[in-house]
């Protein structure tokens, strides 16, 4: 099936978390498949880097410093827009690897915040705006965790299972309306940053995490994947897309080569 040309009224991708790894990953290949693609995050520097190297190669960028926690700013950023396209709810991540025993309240908080309220606020804000595109598309990013849990990860699984409820729910409340609403679930996927944040910056522990496994999906992977998603004809849906590499049969099934 041939990549869908965006119509005019519904060409502009908003992007959230695209500073680094899968957002940014995904910025360039929206971009790349003719989306004029707007970059959220709250590093400036490295969205408006980005930006540039996204318009140098020829292709339409702006860069928006956001976080997507602040719903006032949310706001504010919704009103430069008359149309929206796509939004890619990416903005994400993971804090710890504690048991629910002595897990880190403000590390479930701050999950909560950023996986779903963060998902929930830039929804909110910009459906009207995908709406009036009369071709909108809500992608959120959410992960296998929100669909299985592990041991040591139970803030975590919290949270994406909430953003994976979120997508669900809101694909039965909107039925019928030109937006279509696509869930893409990784699995392993090493980025730069994710196990790096994880663990607070112990670079070990992040290593650990991908020790001996032959090829871990790449942002680029998801990326890949999200944009074949969202340039399916528009009476595609793709509820839910769970992406895994070869060497992951499960959250807790890995294959690694010691």
């Amino acid at each position: 099936m041939a990549t869908a040309v965006p119509p005019a009224a519904s060409r502009i991708a908003v992007v959230t978390g695209a500073s680094s790894g899968i957002g940014a990953a995904t910025a360039r290949r929206l971009a790349e498949a003719g989306y004029r693609v707007v970059l959220t995050a709250r590093r400036k520097d490295r969205i408006e880097a980005l930006a540039e190297e996204i318009t140098a190669a020829g292709h339409q960028a702006t860069a928006y410093p956001l976080d997507v926690t602040d719903r006032e700013a949310v706001d504010e950023f919704a009103t430069a827009f008359r149309t929206v396209g796509v939004l890619v709810n990416n903005a994400g991540g993971a804090l710890g690897a504690d048991p629910v025993a002595t897990g880190d309240p403000d590390d479930w908080r701050t999950m909560y915040e950023t996986n779903v309220l963060g998902t929930l606020h830039l929804t909110q804000a910009l459906l009207p705006k995908l709406d009036a595109s009369g071709d909108g598309t809500v992608v959120v990013v959410s992960s296998t965790a929100g669909h299985s849990t592990y041991e040591g990860g139970a803030g975590y699984v919290a949270a994406k299972h909430g953003a994976h409820v979120l997508a669900e729910t809101l694909r039965l409340e909107i039925v019928g309306r030109p937006v279509r609403v696509i869930e893409i679930a990784p699995g392993m996927v090493r980025t730069e940053e994710f196990a790096l944040t994880r663990f607070g910056g112990d670079t070990e522990r992040a290593e650990k995490v991908y020790r001996g496994v032959p090829d871990p999906l790449t942002a680029d992977d998801v990326a890949d994947t999200i944009t074949w998603a969202v340039t399916r004809p528009p009476h595609v849906n793709i509820d839910l897309l769970v992406v895994r590499p070869r060497a992951q049969a499960s959250n807790t099934k890995v294959h690694r080569e010691l």
